[in-house]
């Protein structure tokens, strides 16, 4: 269904834009339909920009976006309006996605006149209320309301029943739960998963590991803009073979084990595993259009070197 391939977004910065920021380096990702992928990272890893870039917020550098089978670059007017039918993306504060001094009702209704204009008022407000009950939320408790007069998970299964009344084969979720609360944020990832059982395909943008465990088939690794592992979930997260990968689950606390336990555990790892770099152990395979090398069924990972000031060893040429 979406097809990311080679995409970079390269930024002008500096005084008079003389200098260049690459925030996104040579990714590449597959999402199916009733997939969910996970792109995970620290803040600057270029997650977000990717979700921007899929839902064509902002413009490729270079690369390719292909949702089944269009390169969405390229389009504009009625085929770019077509593909939002389609594509749509949920973000982190669903208090500014709404403008206060208008009710929630008008978020719906924006939508109407540039979707649904043929359709009649008492149609569309059925329409309306079929798509806030199919998030569990009461027509009657939350429509005619104020963005204030409701909570941060109902203004964001509101915005999920917004992008399902266009029958959307694509989410962009980017930390939709990050600003919620415990009890509020298992409403909303159960809900993805009905969803996602319905065939939705789910771009989950998160910086929290054991969400992207929870909820991922598939997660995508990402440092300083470029995959460093990607791979089903399970073989990722239970084998992980990139230091930065392993450094982001060691970073997660473990209620029952001590924390000088975990770190010399760690330290006694990652001492065997820095002998290797997969990425240039394997060079009959090596796949320098997505940098990344397949060591498992499943299971990619790149070069162990962090970034161009930090070249491989192994690597006697290394690009990255």
């Amino acid at each position: 269904m979406l097809r990311v391939r080679d995409l970079n977004k390269v930024y002008k910065v500096g005084t008079f834009g003389t200098d260049k920021l690459h925030a996104v380096r040579d990714v590449s990702f597959d999402i199916a339909p009733g997939e969910v992928v996970s792109l995970i990272g620290e803040s600057g890893s270029g997650k977000s920009t990717i979700g921007k870039l899929v839902l064509r917020l902002i413009s490729t550098t270079s690369g390719t976006i292909d949702f089944e089978g269009e390169d969405i670059a390229g389009m504009s007017g009625r085929r770019l309006r077509k593909y939002y039918q389609r594509a749509q993306g949920v973000f982190q504060d669903p208090f500014s996605t709404y403008n206060p001094i208008f009710k929630v009702d008008r978020a719906f209704d924006t939508l109407r006149n540039n979707y649904f204009g043929s359709m009649s008022r008492t149609d569309w407000d059925e329409k309306v209320r079929e798509a806030v009950r199919s998030v569990s939320l009461e027509p009657e408790s939350v429509l005619g309301k104020y963005p204030h007069q409701l909570s941060g998970g109902q203004l964001q299964r509101l915005l999920i029943a917004r992008a399902l009344l266009l029958d959307i084969k694509l989410l962009v979720a980017d930390e939709i739960i990050s600003m919620l609360d415990a009890s509020t944020r298992i409403d909303v990832l159960n809900l993805l998963g009905d969803l996602r059982a319905k065939g939705l395909g789910i771009l989950f943008v998160t910086h929290d590991l054991s969400l992207g465990n929870y909820v991922s088939d598939k997660v995508v690794i990402l440092y300083k803009g470029r995959v460093v592992e990607s791979g089903i979930t399970s073989k990722v997260f239970g084998q992980p073979l990139h230091p930065y990968t392993r450094n982001l689950l060691a970073s997660v606390p473990q209620l029952d084990r001590k924390w000088d336990e975990v770190e010399a555990e760690e330290a006694a790892r990652a001492v065997e595993l820095d002998k290797h770099c997969f990425y240039h152990e394997h060079p009959e395979t090596l796949e320098k259009s997505t940098g990344l090398i397949e060591v498992d069924n499943g299971h990619l990972v790149g070069c162990f070197a962090m970034s161009a000031d930090d070249p491989c060893p192994m690597g006697a040429t290394d690009d990255r």
